[in-house]
């Protein structure tokens, strides 16, 4: 190439408008399946409450995740945008109760929009408040924590909190599957063959 022929200039390729829909379809056809693959993880319900000053939030939550035994930790993810995420935050407390198989109705309560924001306690969902954190009076079994630390989870927010206290009742948890709620099914002992006994 001689001194005076010009050098090719690099053009920037922008995509068509044809591959940017080809692209939103991928990842639309990725966000179904991944929310097809999680309604296949059967999980329990639980009520996440808080408490910052006299404001009470609760909301229904199937992330709970116990993480370890020394020291005492779980977690639970709610919406990052969540007000409860920033009571959370500023109180430095939570407290989760897991709801048993006849407690559907308290479920959908909290998981409505909007539904889950009182001044003092919730009068239509008994709580108690012993040590400045809400816990519903019924459950199969119930976490109070001090925050430990604050993880991002993308569009959620994970709460990470130190187990200051836990209990049981008797009884047989509610569960989530496949975006609806579900009971314990006790099947009858089976024998090696396969027959019931």
């Amino acid at each position: 190439m001689s001194a005076t022929t010009p050098r090719p200039r690099a053009v920037a390729e922008h995509p068509r408008a044809g591959d940017r829909t080809e692209g939103s379809a991928r990842t639309a056809d990725a966000a179904d399946a991944y929310r097809a693959a999680a309604r296949r993880w059967t999980t329990g319900v639980g009520v996440l409450t808080t408490r910052s000053g006299e404001d009470v939030y609760a909301k229904t939550v199937s992330s709970l995740c116990t993480l370890s035994l020394d020291p005492l930790l779980i977690s639970v993810a709610v919406a990052a945008r969540s007000p409860l995420a920033a009571a959370a935050r500023a109180s430095g407390r939570y407290a989760v109760s897991v709801l048993g198989a006849g407690q559907e109705a308290v479920a959908r309560r909290f998981a409505a929009p909007g539904a889950g924001h009182a001044l003092g306690l919730f009068t239509q969902v008994p709580m108690r408040d012993d040590t400045g954190v809400p816990v519903l009076e019924e459950n199969v079994a119930w976490f109070d924590c001090r925050l430990h630390t604050v993880l991002p989870g993308g569009d959620h927010t994970v709460l990470v909190g130190r187990v200051v206290g836990s209990g049981t009742t008797p009884g047989d948890p509610l569960l989530y599957h496949e975006g609806r709620y579900h009971r314990l099914h006790h099947h009858l002992p089976t024998s090696p063959t396969g027959a019931r006994e």
